[in-house]
């Protein structure tokens, strides 16, 4: 059994969720998503955080491209955001991105893509 995901719409093919552990990447291949972006620096939340590895290994074992773009929550540099605009024009969509609660990957996204503009 598959631990469920909670998402939030960020746009058109992009989700926003919080911290995701490495069983649920299969809930989120089974939801439909081609794609997780990983927003949070391994151990921010602790020893029982997940880190990228393990969640890495989950998500290519079901089928995701996978990414860590590891943030801090309160800023994001120029290079950062850069960074996550040639990630959202590269990784396949629908896309699940994620971080401690989910507004961190939400801001990151919008930045990214005011690059366009």
């Amino acid at each position: 059994m598959s631990q469920s995901i909670t998402v939030q719409p960020i746009a058109e093919g992009v989700y926003a969720a919080p911290q995701l552990t490495p069983e649920a990447m299969a809930a989120a291949a089974e939801a439909g998503f081609k794609a997780v972006m990983n927003n949070r620096p391994d151990f921010e939340g602790g020893a029982d955080q997940p880190t990228s590895a393990t969640i890495e290994a989950a998500a290519l074992a079901a089928g995701l491209a996978y990414a860590h773009l590891p943030v801090q929550g309160g800023y994001q540099s120029p290079e950062e955001i850069a960074r996550c605009a040639e990630l959202l024009n590269s990784l396949p969509r629908p896309l699940l991105m994620f971080c401690r609660s989910g507004a961190r990957s939400t801001k990151l996204y919008q930045q990214a893509i005011s690059l366009e503009d």
